[in-house]
Formats: structure tokens, C-alpha cells, sequence
């Protein structure tokens, strides 16, 4: 197995995950529609414009190209925008999935790594969370790859589709030689937003809560390296023969947003402005991941557990961005 189509390839994750595949031998050929992706960010020469939306242009590459597997980022993931337009949602996600699917069955292309989320288990109701939390999401981002978890699930029963869906936490960092990074519009990641302020490119950084019962107040998130999710998800490529289903992707370390000021500022040797404000709603206190399956079953361990390693290259880059 050594032709992925990354479908979208030139988003934050994607094009890690093609970085490091290529780097491991494999041959990538990237396919993305450019509404959020970045051309600047696609590593490999073989790049093809489609979308989900559009059977017709993904029956393209699979034509063109002899597909041996999938791993699917080409998913739209703002939740505040998917609560007030869920219909973009769940076109995309959902229906644009379907479409995939039926390209790849007609290419008999039976395998697939999805990008998940940790938003398809909701409120916790235990921490740190683990694979059999109950899933009861509670935004329409959430509940899209929640349902797509469940046709893949339909599909291996009925058509033979090996798949495994990778529920992240939060993606954070950058490529540690600059090569490629982070760039969102609008910027919603906690460490770019801190950085924008720290360069006097945002007014402050808002913090949304200051009561919550944590260690000082703030939110406690997982924060996991774009670099380990990337070597994720080549291993869950390699496993796709012995196992399908869904394994959590976090380092199981939380972090709260003061601790992420304070790393960020002992990075840069800067001081971060800072509004202190009231909790947004639906905002849990804790979230951290359970990795022991990633570890069992893939193999994984991330190498990325300071914070401040995972903002030294986030830093990096925004010093040195190319798009």
C-alpha cells in the first residue's frame, strides 16, 4: 500500500500527515478544494482540485491515479459556524463523505483513515475520556462526524470497508523545520491567537472563565502535536488490515489556558495582553484524552508532551510564515 489520497491534503493536518507520509516512502496525491487549504502547503507535485460536492471531480482522481487508501480531512470544522449554518455542515460532511465513498467502492478503494473529533462524546461525564464514553454531541460539527463514524461502521458490514476514525483533541503546534504551520481565517486555535498577541497582532487574548473548578480558574485542554497526529495517522494506515473503528489521539496531559499564557511567554521572552471575561456557553471544564488504545493498538506514543516544545514551533512559524 503506497498511493494515499489525502482528500483535503492542503489544510493544517492534512498537509503534516502528507509531510510525513512522504518522508516515509509513501506516494501522496493530494485532492482539496482550497476553501480553507493552502496550495503554498501541498508537499508533493501530484495535486488535484476537487470537492466533495462534486462526484464528478473526485471520479477524476480515482481515474487518474491507481488509489490504494484514503485519509480524509476534507471536513469543514468551525463550531461556532456549524450551529448557525448546519446545513453547510452537514452537505459537506456528511453527504460530501457519502460521495467519497461511493467513488472509492466504484474504484473497489476499501480503505480509509477518517479525521474525527473528541466533539462526538459532548459533556463529559468522566475524565479522562476514553473510546467508550458515550457519544451525545452537542453541536452539529460534532454530530456530522458522529454520523459518519456510524455509516463507516454500516459500510464495513455491508460493503467490506476497513476504517479507523481518529478522534482528536486539540491540534497544536507546527512543522519543526518551518517548512509548513498553521494559518486559519479566521484564527480560532488557542496558541496562534496567543501568539498574534504576544506580535502586537491581536489587541489581547481573550480568556473566556476564570471560575471554573480547575488548578487556577482556566479551561484544561489536551493539546497534541500536528507532528504526532501526522505519524497517527500513517499508522493507522499500516493497522487497517488487522483493525477497524475509532481511537482517541491525545497525550492525556492537560494544560489550562493560564499555563498556555505563562509557556507562551517564557517562549518568546514576551508578556501576552490579556481580557479576562465571562464563560462562553457549553465550554466544559476539563478535557483530556485516554490514548491507551493508540498506544495498543497503533503503536503510538506522542513525542510532543511539553507545552512549551509544542509552542517553540508554533513560534517558529509565526516568525517565518510563507502563506
Amino acid at each position: 500500500m503506497k498511493n494515499i489520497l489525502v482528500m483535503g491534503g492542503a489544510g493544517y493536518i492534512g498537509s503534516h500527515t502528507v509531510k510525513h507520509l512522504m518522508a516515509q516512502g509513501y506516494h501522496c496525491v493530494v485532492a482539496d478544494n482550497l476553501v480553507y487549504g493552502h496550495r503554498e502547503a501541498v508537499l508533493t507535485p501530484d495535486f488535484e482540485l476537487a470537492d466533495l460536492a462534486d462526484k464528478h471531480s473526485l471520479t477524476k482522481v480515482f481515474d487518474k491515479y491507481q488509489i490504494d487508501a484514503v485519509v480524509h480531512f476534507a471536513a469543514y470544522a468551525y463550531v461556532g459556524e456549524s450551529v448557525e449554518n448546519p446545513q453547510k455542515y452537514f452537505y459537506n460532511n456528511v453527504v460530501g463523505t457519502l460521495n467519497l465513498l461511493d467513488v472509492m467502492l466504484q474504484h473497489q478503494v476499501k480503505k480509509i483513515v477518517f479525521s474525527s473529533t473528541c466533539a462526538t462524546y459532548g459533556n463529559p461525564q468522566y475524565m479522562p475520556l476514553d473510546e467508550k464514553h458515550p457519544q451525545a454531541p452537542i453541536n452539529a460539527y460534532g454530530r456530522t462526524k458522529f454520523f459518519v463514524e456510524q455509516i463507516f461502521n454500516d459500510y464495513e458490514r455491508a460493503y467490506g470497508l476497513k476504517h479507523i476514525a481518529l478522534r482528536y483533541f486539540n491540534a497544536a503546534g507546527c512543522s519543526k523545520d518551518g517548512e509548513i504551520g498553521e494559518s486559519h481565517t479566521p484564527e480560532t486555535h488557542l496558541i496562534p491567537l496567543i501568539l498574534k498577541a504576544i506580535k502586537g497582532e491581536r489587541d489581547c487574548i481573550k480568556v473566556f472563565g476564570t471560575d471554573y473548578d480547575t488548578k487556577d480558574g482556566t479551561c484544561i485542554r489536551d493539546y497534541i502535536h500536528v507532528e504526532d497526529l501526522a505519524e497517527a495517522h500513517r499508522l493507522a494506515l499500516e493497522k487497517l488490515d488487522d483493525f477497524s473503528g475509532c481511537i482517541n489521539l491525545g497525550t492525556g496531559i492537560g494544560t489550562s489556558v493560564k499555563e498556555m499564557i505563562e509557556a507562551a511567554e517564557k517562549v518568546t521572552g514576551k508578556k501576552c495582553p490579556v481580557e479576562y471575561g465571562a464563560r462562553r456557553a457549553g465550554d466544559p471544564a476539563k478535557l483530556f484524552a485516554a490514548n491507551e488504545m493508540a498506544r495498543q493498538v497503533l503503536g503510538w506514543q506522542p513525542k510532543y508532551t511539553k507545552i512549551e516544545d509544542i509552542i517553540a514551533t508554533a513560534w517558529k512559524w509565526e516568525l517565518n510564515k510563507r502563506f
